[in-house]
Parts: structure tokens; C-alpha cells; sequence
């Protein structure tokens, strides 16, 4: 039970709500970690110990034991300082933001591609009006022989390739901006640091 100070008669600490419900959020967020792919996982700032307790309750398959793992998890995870806790949520959240921005430029990219087998010149006329420094000849090239595949019943080379140059046209330039603005903020972060050194 907790005690109260003598003087405000406010209560000294948590209540017991407050540390269940802080038990469960951490819970949840072991939960999280547990459904990320290995790259998903590498990109967090994971203490290395935890890790590993992340990795064995990833291959525990059973409802029971995975359930009483996860637990255990909860319980190392709760073991960690607040910041660590707090830095994995920021890089989860930003991770997300991410994964959902790259899902949406995929669609984009499926529906353009769609587009070009569909409409031939006239969708391409309009993605070279958004990216002009798409190559013409060779997307043109492309739907032909992805129709013509199509028609004779072959295997798609021609398909998967419209949507590489579509992902070298849109993806890729977002990636490397995400990553540019990634690096910035750990450079910005490194000027702080040494602004206090002097």
C-alpha cells in the first residue's frame, strides 16, 4: 500500500492502476517488437540483451509458453531506463510512418503500371509530364513486350520490369530523401553534443 507524505497528505508514488497500465504498455509494445522482420528489428535502438529475448519469443509457437514469454519479456523490458523504452517508440512510430508512405507509393506504382498496359501512350504521356526524366523508348519498349507476353501466354519479364523502372522513378528518390533527413537529424543531434563538450 502506498504511503502518504505526513505534511500534504498527498500519496508518495504510483498507484497500482498507474503501474498495471505502464505494465501494459510495455507489454504491447513487446507484442509489436515480437511481429517485426529481423530488418525491421535492426533499425530499432534495441539493447542488445533484449534482443535476444525478442528473437527466442519469436520462435516459440505454442499459445501458452509464447503468451508466458511474452511476459518475460514485458518484465526485462520494464528493467530498461524509461529513455531506452521511449527511444524504441519513437523509432517504431517513425518506421511506420515509413512502411506506410512506401505502401502507398507500391499502390501507386501497381495502378501506374496498370495504367500503361491499359492506356499505352496516353498514361505514358502523363508520367512523363510528373517525371520527366523517365526514359520514353524504354518504358514504351516495355509495354509492348508485357502485352505481347500477355498475349502468348509467357512469363512476365517484361511486367516485373515496367514496375522496376516505375520503383527506381518513385521509391527509391523517397528513400534516399528519408535517409538524407535521417542523417541530417543524427548530424544535427552530433553538433548538440559537441556544443556542450566546449
Amino acid at each position: 500500500m502506498r504511503g502518504r507524505d505526513q505534511e500534504t497528505g498527498e500519496y508518495l508514488g504510483e498507484s497500482r492502476s498507474q503501474n498495471r497500465r505502464d505494465a501494459l504498455e510495455v507489454l504491447a509494445l513487446g507484442e509489436k517488437l515480437v511481429e517485426l522482420t529481423p530488418a525491421q528489428l535492426a533499425r530499432l535502438p534495441i539493447p542488445e540483451g533484449l534482443l535476444e529475448h525478442i528473437e527466442y519469443t519469436k520462435r516459440i509457437t505454442s499459445h501458452g509458453a509464447r503468451k508466458r514469454q511474452l511476459a518475460f519479456l514485458a518484465k526485462q523490458m520494464r528493467r530498461e531506463e524509461d529513455e531506452t523504452l521511449e527511444a524504441i517508440r519513437d523509432a517504431l512510430d517513425a518506421n511506420s510512418e515509413t512502411s506506410r508512405r512506401e505502401v502507398a507509393i507500391m499502390h501507386r506504382m501497381e495502378r501506374w503500371r496498370e495504367r500503361l498496359l491499359a492506356e499505352g501512350d496516353i498514361a505514358l504521356g502523363e508520367l512523363l509530364d510528373e517525371y520527366p526524366q523517365a526514359d520514353r523508348q524504354a518504358l514504351r519498349t516495355l509495354v509492348r513486350n508485357a502485352l505481347a507476353e500477355k498475349a502468348k501466354n509467357k512469363p512476365p519479364r517484361a511486367f516485373r520490369e515496367i514496375y522496376q523502372v516505375l520503383r527506381e522513378l518513385m521509391l527509391v528518390p523517397v528513400l534516399n530523401a528519408t535517409a538524407q533527413v535521417a542523417g541530417e537529424d543524427d548530424d544535427a543531434d552530433d553538433g548538440e553534443g559537441d556544443d556542450e563538450q566546449d
